[in-house]
C-alpha cells in the first residue's frame, strides 16, 4: 500500500513544470528560500502547498521500499497518560521489527503540522496521531502521503483513516451522573489545557447536570495541568461557588491536587466536598482517601493503534474503522 503510494507523491520536478521553471531552481528554495526571486518564491511555496509536498530526507533506497517506521504524535512529554500509550505502541511495534519515532506538538495544530512534515520528509510507514484537529495543510500532506493513519484517544466522527479512542463525553455523564446520585448537587467541573478531550468531558459533565435541572459551573484555565493547579481552582471555585460540595476534574493531576488543598483547609473528602479524576493514575490509589477517577485504557489504545496500522501495512482489509475501547469507574474513596 505505503509503496504504491509513495511512487505518486509530488517531486521537485512536478513543481518545477507546474510553474515553468528549472528543477534546480525548486531545489534551491527548498534548502534556502531566501536565494530564491521573491515573485518565484511565492509561486513555489503556492504550488507546495497545493500539492501537500513532502521533502524527503531518508535515503533515496528507503523511497522505494518500507522504512519500518512509525510516526507517533504527541501532544505532551511530561503527561503519564501518554507515556503509557506510547508503552502499548511500543509493544507491538517492537514485535514486528518497527521503530517508533515520537514528536511532541505541544496540542498546536500549527506544531502537530511541522512535526507531521518532518516524519514524512523521513518516509515513515504510517502515523497515530493524538488530536482530531488539523490544519488544512496537515490533511493535504497526510492525503498525499497515502499511508496508514490512526487517530487515536478520542472517536470522531469522520476520522482521516482509522480511529481507536473511547467517549469522553460519555465516560463524564456517567461518572458526573454517579456524584449527583450521592447528593452532591453542587459540582463544579475544572479544566484545563481547553483543549478537545478537555471539551467533551465538559460536554458530559454539562449534561448530566442539565438532565438534574442543576447549573453547571465551570472553573477553567488554559494553563497545563499540574498538582498546584488543583489548588489554584480549588480557591477560585470556594471563591465563586462557597456552597460546592463536588469537583470533577478534567484529569487526575488536578483532582489530587483539589484534594490535597482541601486536607491542608480542612476540608474532609468526601464529606464535605466529593472530587473525581479522569484517567486513574497509580498516584491516586496511593493517596489517602483513594481517588475515584475515570480509568481509561490508554495502553490498550496503544496497543490497538499499533496493530491495525501493521494490519494496514500488511495489506489486510479493514472492514472496521472506529474501535471504541471503553472506560470503567474506579472503586475510590473521594465520592
Amino acid at each position: 500500500m505505503s509503496t504504491e503510494n509513495r511512487k505518486s507523491r509530488p517531486t521537485l520536478q512536478d513543481i518545477a513544470d507546474r510553474i515553468g521553471i528549472t528543477k534546480m531552481t525548486v531545489s534551491r528554495y527548498m534548502r534556502n528560500p531566501e536565494s530564491v526571486a521573491v515573485a518565484t518564491r511565492e509561486k513555489i511555496a503556492k504550488i507546495v502547498e497545493e500539492l501537500g509536498y513532502i521533502q524527503n530526507r531518508a535515503p533515496a533506497m528507503l523511497s522505494k521500499s518500507s522504512s519500518k517506521a512509525i510516526g507517533v504524535l504527541l501532544p505532551s512529554l511530561s503527561n503519564q497518560v501518554f507515556a503509557n500509550f506510547a508503552q502499548g505502541i511500543e509493544t507491538v511495534t517492537k514485535a514486528n521489527g518497527y521503530e517508533t519515532l515520537i514528536a511532541h506538538f505541544s496540542y498546536s495544530e500549527e506544531e502537530e503540522e511541522s512535526k507531521i512534515a518532518a516524519l514524512l520528509s523521513y518516509q515513515v510507514d504510517g502515523l497515530i496521531l493524538t488530536s482530531t484537529n488539523h490544519t488544512t495543510r496537515t490533511l493535504q500532506m497526510i492525503k498525499t502521503a497515502g499511508i496508514p493513519i490512526i487517530e487515536a484517544m478520542e472517536l470522531p466522527d469522520n476520522p482521516i483513516d482509522m480511529a481507536v479512542g473511547l467517549n469522553h463525553e460519555l465516560a463524564a455523564y456517567t461518572v458526573v451522573k454517579e456524584m449527583i446520585e450521592a447528593d452532591k448537587y453542587n459540582t463544579v467541573y475544572f479544566g484545563a489545557r481547553l483543549d478537545t478531550r478537555t471539551q467533551l468531558r465538559m460536554n458530559g459533565y454539562d449534561r448530566a447536570m442539565q438532565e438534574a435541572n442543576l447549573e453547571p459551573v465551570h472553573i477553567l484555565t488554559e494553563e497545563h495541568s499540574s498538582f498546584t493547579l488543583g489548588r489554584h481552582l480549588l480557591e477560585r471555585a470556594l471563591t465563586e461557588q462557597p456552597n460546592l460540595n463536588g469537583v470533577f476534574c478534567t484529569n487526575d493531576d488536578i483532582a489530587i491536587g483539589t484534594i490535597m488543598a482541601c486536607q491542608a483547609r480542612g476540608i474532609s473528602v468526601p464529606n464535605q466536598i466529593s472530587v473525581v479524576g479522569y484517567n486513574a493514575l497509580d498516584i491516586g490509589q496511593a493517596m489517602s482517601p483513594k481517588l475515584t477517577s475515570i480509568d481509561t485504557p490508554r495502553f490498550e489504545i496503544g496497543e490497538k493503534s499499533a496493530q491495525l496500522l501493521l494490519s494496514a501495512l500488511a495489506g489486510d482489509v479493514i472492514e472496521q474503522k472506529v474501535f471504541d475501547m471503553g472506560f470503567t469507574v474506579t472503586e475510590g474513596e473521594s465520592l
